[in-house]
């Protein structure tokens, strides 16, 4: 039992899978691909994951997700949502919810129209709310079946509701790229780069590198870390950087 909560103490240190993904406002680059090469009208995926330790410490962590896409010639619609919490010695250290939605439309082989809203809420963070719009314009840069690379950018808007207390609507510019890498018929590597800023007062940089491995045709394995950078973060959580290296097994439908 004793090297059974030291290996689950070095899991949940290392992988850090259902510790918040420590997102200013939980933006990872979420852009989808293109509809034209879609092998199916609909693509969805679920996970989800526990892990408790017991002992001289009492701890738990548990997380879940879901993502569902829907696609037609030229378009595609996509809703995602997660939540995740940690507790240790029966008191709550992060605890984080977040939904959104998307849409894209191809206007030829290269170049799309997109838009996408969100909502978040982390108070360990600081804040109770974070609400995001944003649309604009993508390049399809690759889209062979080895390597993909895709940019975006536009304008946003973006509303805080402050833990501490107050609120504050931003104008924003949107800027992320997108690159896939097929190293094999079963393992894919992902690197995607989003920015949030508005104009200098309050920027955002959100980063996942990630390796995903297909273990059949419905599950997979995802080994990913999350950067996110804030160069004025609220104050009731003053840190600017933030870390996430997570592992986890997925269900695709």
């Amino acid at each position: 039992m004793k090297a059974f909560n030291k290996l689950s103490a070095v899991l949940l240190l290392s992988a850090g899978a259902f510790c918040h993904q420590a997102l200013a406002d939980n933006a990872v680059f979420t852009s989808m691909d293109d509809p034209s090469t879609a092998k199916k009208p609909f693509e969805g995926s679920a996970s989800a994951g526990y892990l408790a330790q017991t002992g001289n410490t009492t701890s738990s962590s548990m997380t879940a997700q879901t993502n569902m896409t829907w696609y037609q010639s030229s378009m595609a619609y996509s809703l995602w949502g997660n939540a995740a919490n940690t507790s240790s010695n029966d008191e709550r250290s992060s605890e984080t919810y977040n939904i959104g939605g998307r849409s894209r439309y191809n206007l030829n082989s290269y170049d799309y129209l997109f838009g996408q809203a969100s909502w978040l809420s982390d108070r360990f963070n600081g804040y109770d709310s974070r609400d995001v719009l944003t649309a604009g314009y993508g390049r399809q840069i690759l889209n062979g079946p080895v390597h993909s690379l895709r940019a975006e950018l536009g304008p946003g808007v973006r509303y805080d509701d402050y833990h501490a207390g107050g609120h504050q609507t931003k104008a924003l510019g949107y800027g992320a790229v997108s690159y896939q890498w097929q190293l094999t018929d079963t393992t894919k590597f992902i690197q995607g780069v989003s920015v949030l800023s508005s104009f200098g007062e309050d920027t955002t940089v959100n980063s996942e590198t990630g390796l995903q491995v297909a273990i059949n045709s419905h599950f997979a394995l995802k080994l990913a870390y999350n950067v996110t950078w804030n160069n004025n973060p609220a104050e009731s959580a003053p840190d600017r950087t933030d870390t996430k290296t997570s592992i986890m097994l997925s269900y695709a439908m």
